[in-house]
């Protein structure tokens, strides 16, 4: 007897595994350091919905508008980190896209004065383009010289930081640390949501992460492009000698990955700071990004759901540290959901036993 493993349950059932054996770890963590476990589900009851079980508080809409903002960027890196996995590539680059991106829309906000929506729509766009030209080198020295992915984008995320932080300080009325808030013309601020959801910081970049996740999917899983891409990611040499253009679906591939970065880098300077900012450090939306989309199975409904799972630990974070408990809990909650994930391979291997040995059994209690 065969057994035969449908991949696509496959990965839903190791992701949902990996986020429950994530979580449980976590509480033991918290019992072996002496705090009880409702802290953690509390925290993350409050930090979605605003409810407090141990002060018998109701939802507070303006908890689930932060709760959103702080997944919105984090499911656009996700998407990016995603696109480039179901292409073959692997797009560590994405925090460095992030950085240009927003630096790019911030550019063109303070520079580049337009009337109405058409400047706010400019500065999404110069976003979006800016992230594709940074996702453009890698996939350019990997067409061309194979050089890999991974070497480029490591540098790149420095040389991004830098030359934002360069940029943004060059820019007429900034200070050291930011600069002059953009016009509201150019701003995603939106009074309509942030009413709506208890004046929180909710902006118009939510249409932005809905548009970019359909887009995402419909590439991937309706067009023939996207299944050029996905072809050449599969087999380079195989989709070569089927007269795939190569070269050119590496380029593009790592373009759009580094498109949907450019546009987290937006939404966070127009629709959350409203200003460019000089960064001492990698503020993590990329890197995050690894993680949403390993957990999403590169899936764009998984990628949505992962981002929200990973923004609902974050906001979780600091109402766990006023209750006294270290933010790293948190944090290896996150990590231990993405090592379990990494360990697929073996987790198949294990599910295929258990379910080799119920076949086995079954088999003999009907022969009996």
């Amino acid at each position: 007897m065969v057994l035969r493993v449908n991949s696509k349950k496959d990965t839903l059932l190791i992701s949902l595994l990996a986020v429950f054996i994530g979580i449980l770890l976590g509480v033991v963590i918290l019992i072996a350091s002496g705090h009880s476990p409702m802290i953690l589900f509390n925290a993350l009851l409050r930090g979605t919905f605003g409810i407090n079980l141990t002060m018998g508080t109701g939802l507070n809409l303006r908890y689930l508008g932060e709760f959103i903002v702080f997944s919105m960027p984090i499911i656009l890196t996700g998407l990016s980190v995603g696109f480039a996995y179901r292409t073959g590539l692997f797009n560590i680059g994405a925090e460095g896209q992030v950085m240009v991106g927003g630096m790019a829309s911030v550019v063109v906000a303070i520079m580049v004065p337009l009337p109405g929506v058409l400047h706010v729509i400019a500065c999404v766009a110069a976003g979006a383009l800016a992230g594709a030209l940074w996702g453009f080198i890698p996939g350019l020295l990997k067409s061309k010289f194979n050089v890999h992915e991974v070497v480029v984008c490591i540098m790149l995320n420095y040389t991004g930081m830098y030359f934002s932080n360069w940029v943004v300080r060059a820019l007429p009325g900034s200070t050291e640390s930011k600069t002059a808030m953009i016009p509201a013309s150019a701003s995603l601020n939106s009074d309509f949501l942030s009413g709506l959801t208890g004046n929180s910081r909710l902006n118009w970049g939510i249409l932005i992460v809905i548009a970019s996740v359909l887009l995402y999917w419909f590439i991937i899983e309706k067009t023939s492009f996207g299944y050029s891409l996905r072809a050449t990611g599969f087999n380079k040499e195989g989709a070569r000698y089927a007269g795939l253009k190569v070269d050119r679906n590496i380029i593009t591939s790592m373009m759009i990955s580094g498109a949907f970065a450019g546009l987290a880098g937006t939404i966070v300077a127009l629709g959350v700071f409203n200003q460019g900012r000089t960064l001492a450090a990698f503020e993590n939306y990329g890197f995050d990004g690894i993680a949403v989309g390993l957990v999403g199975a590169c899936n764009a409904i998984g990628i949505v759901l992962a981002g929200l799972l990973f923004g609902m630990l974050k906001v979780a974070q600091p109402i766990m540290q006023i209750a006294g408990v270290p933010k790293q809990i948190g944090e290896i909650i996150s990590s231990s959901i993405v090592l379990f994930v990494a360990m697929q391979y073996g987790i198949k291997i294990i599910i295929g036993r258990i379910a080799k040995r119920r076949l086995e059994k079954k088999e003999g209690s009907v022969s009996q």
